[in-house]
């Protein structure tokens, strides 16, 4: 199911002369994937963030020849308590300073267009300051938050089937079944279902008083033909959204604006 085309562009891979010539050339876009350590229940590996956001950055990059920054493998995973051992979190303004940080390197070797693909609901709020604070630090900076559960209406519908408030569940499991299968432990998928517990309640609780096991959803209906399905819209619809950054301008020039 992966292309094989040509081999992802992974900024690790590249010397110093190599991401100079990409600056050069015109090329200001990278991808930035971001994941988590954390539980996924008994039958997901706690890679799973993180594997799902660089395997799909790895294939839009072999659609698109747009270079891939090394993966940040530790997110904010406080909800998910220290109830299951494996977690290992690090504190929001962690992730937001590292991000920040990230990319004041990347632009001062050129490139000044960064879109984050984001593997875990827990660092939506970090990074989503982090972003802010990229934009007002650097004038011609452009940044973009991708969620991979909502990349596009078809791909949010199918993360979101089984349990509004989802984890490890039928599509995580059917895209580590097709994507990563060292992941699944296949002898517990049957047994690893459990029901959502959040609808209409007034707080946001962590999981381990949401759950029984860590899940959030019916694991048990996973398939590999429903991952191969799903992870080819998760490529589809973000290669059209990198597509579309490569050459994207703001509506208004700041410096044709008159002053207030």
């Amino acid at each position: 199911m992966r292309a094989l085309e040509q081999r992802p562009l992974l900024w690790a891979n590249l010397t110093w002369e190599e991401i100079r010539q990409l600056a050069n050339s015109g090329l200001a876009l990278c991808l930035l994937p971001v994941g988590a350590t954390e539980q996924h229940g008994p039958h997901l590996g706690v890679g799973m963030d993180t594997c799902n956001a660089t395997t799909l950055c790895d294939a839009v990059s072999r659609a698109t020849g747009v270079p891939v920054l090394p993966p940040l493998a530790y997110g904010c995973s406080l909800g998910h308590s220290r109830r299951w051992p494996g977690t290992l979190s690090l504190q929001p303004q962690t992730v937001m300073n590292t991000v920040v940080e990230i990319f004041d390197w990347l632009h001062g070797a050129g490139f000044k267009r960064l879109i984050i693909v984001n593997g875990h609901v827990g660092n939506a709020a970090p990074l989503r300051c982090a972003l802010e604070i990229i934009r007002s630090r650097f004038d011609d900076a452009l940044v973009r938050i991708c969620n991979v559960a909502e990349l596009s209406p078809r791909v949010r519908a199918e993360f979101f089937a089984d349990a509004a408030d989802w984890h490890a569940n039928a599509a995580e499991t059917s895209l580590m079944l097709a994507c990563a299968p060292e992941l699944v432990r296949l002898e517990k998928i049957s047994d690893a279902d459990d029901e959502d517990r959040t609808g209409g309640l007034v707080f946001t609780h962590p999981v381990n008083r949401t759950s029984k096991n860590g899940v959030t959803g019916f694991p048990s209906r996973a398939t590999r033909a429903q991952g191969e399905n799903l992870f080819r819209m998760m490529t589809e619809d973000l290669g059209a959204i990198v597509r579309s950054a490569l050459t994207e301008q703001p509506p208004l020039n700041p410096s044709c604006l008159n002053p207030i």
